[in-house]
């Protein structure tokens, strides 16, 4: 019989490939650093009639991710719940896509201290990006083959590391030779970067928008958004495993947000390291994470997802605890290529372990609740680094104390039932699920 979903599968995994440029340059890379080159040296200056607060650029970049992922957070369930009850989970990816990309493309008007208009269009680019995501996800146990999700989890995650990467490697081309390019400066190489980042996520999405199907409606409800809203909230609490897992995953999600979003202007502002310097790390980062999680996929089917997980966490936690002493590139670089080894893996593994234990005909509504975990960890890690940042003056303190996360993250995890959840979701025998679950649970 043929492979009808091939086709399918291909488009979903290229999406990762598209919007990992945003990821990229966007969120981690370039933009952290180029925003700070917009900040006057004194500090951003926030003004609310008279009220005014002056704050470090660090401290303001950690308070735009942390506004933008609250939104996406009140958002997903009634998003996920729309597209689960309409099945029009295509046209909202479509959407938040189109959003997303032409914002990061104006990026490329800014110009010098226009940091309020940067951190406007980088809060709609990363609703959209992070909102797209929501029905990007939920498609996971629908091309998957029995018994391979982690699999085309991993898959899509390396799919997109190797994207993100080509995308960065374009970008620092750009920047180290902007003359020969025809650039005037840097700063004109850097903004067609985020041009060509936005042309770029739209571009490679349009095989997802061609051959995702959309899955079947699951009717109308009678009750209204915010009823169903509520409902689903209490739905969801009655999955327990489910529930645990996303309150584990909210911890531990956050430490990993938060490492991604601050690395490059903890580098810059604390290390002093160029931007030539910190590029080239997460270059290197990009292309060491797709074997990584690859690797993580493979670790997953033999020893399990939840203890495939468990080992990423320690290995965070060690490296935010060094990560708080270091001094020199070599470290910085050091601990780039250890994040780069569990990071896709951490996320790929901890995305299919989900969607083994989420009811089939209720994916794009617990995918929302999956984004919402995943979205208040990306607004309270990076609240927690500026607020930090904000009252002591330390980022090497702000890093640290991104330790907790993990850790409480970790003992929540290891309290999930695995195959309980995933025979809840089924509604199958035990002696059944063992056989088709993907790889031993823990």
């Amino acid at each position: 019989m043929p492979d009808t979903l091939r086709p399918a599968r291909i488009g979903w995994c290229l999406y990762d490939w598209a919007n990992s440029a945003f990821a990229t340059v966007i969120l981690a890379a370039v933009l952290p650093v180029y925003f700070v080159s917009l900040v006057p040296e004194s500090g951003a200056i926030l003004t609310l009639g008279s009220w005014q607060h002056q704050l470090p650029a660090s401290a303001l970049w950690g308070y735009a991710v942390s506004g933008s992922m609250l939104i996406v957070a009140i958002t997903a369930p009634w998003l996920g719940t729309l597209a689960d009850t309409r099945g029009n989970h295509k046209q909202l990816l479509i959407g938040f896509c189109l959003c997303g990309s032409f914002a990061t493309s104006l990026l490329y008007l800014l110009s010098q201290g226009d940091y309020l208009a940067a951190i406007g269009l980088f809060i709609i680019s990363n609703i959209g990006f992070s909102s797209g995501n929501i029905f990007y996800n939920s498609y996971l146990t629908v091309l998957a083959r029995p018994g391979q999700t982690d699999r085309l989890s991993a898959q899509g995650f390396a799919t997109g590391y190797i994207g993100g990467g080509v995308m960065l490697l374009l970008v620092f081309v750009l920047i180290q030779f902007s003359e020969q390019f025809g650039f005037s400066d840097r700063g004109a190489a850097t903004r067609f970067g985020f041009l060509l980042t936005g042309i770029w996520w739209l571009l490679f999405a349009l095989p997802a928008f061609l051959f995702l199907p959309n899955p079947t409606p699951r009717g109308p409800t009678e009750q209204g958004p915010f009823r169903t809203y509520l409902r689903s909230c209490r739905d969801i609490i009655r999955y327990r495993e489910l529930s645990l897992f996303l309150l584990a995953f909210l911890f531990y999600n956050d430490g990993i947000q938060t490492v991604i979003a601050v690395s490059a202007i903890f580098a810059r502002e604390e290390l002093g390291l160029s931007q030539g310097s910190i590029l080239g790390c997460f270059l290197m980062i990009q292309f060491i994470a797709m074997p990584g999680a690859l690797l993580f996929g493979k670790l997953a089917d033999h020893f399990g997802s939840k203890r495939s997980i468990m080992i990423s966490l320690v290995l965070f936690t060690l490296v935010c605890g060094y990560a708080s002493l270091m001094q020199s590139q070599l470290e910085f670089w050091i601990l780039g290529a250890v994040i780069a080894l569990v990071l896709g893996g951490s996320q790929a593994i901890s995305r299919s372990l989900f969607a083994s234990m989420v009811p089939s005909d209720r994916r794009a509504e617990f995918f929302g609740f999956y984004a919402i975990s995943s979205r208040f960890a990306a607004i309270f890690g990076p609240l927690t680094f500026a607020l930090v940042i904000d009252w002591t003056g330390s980022a090497r303190g702000a890093i640290l104390v991104l330790t907790i996360f993990f850790v409480i993250g970790g003992t929540l995890l290891l309290r999930v039932d695995v195959a309980k959840g995933r025979r809840i979701a089924t509604k199958e025998h035990p002696k059944k699920q063992h056989q088709t679950a993907n790889g031993p649970t823990c």
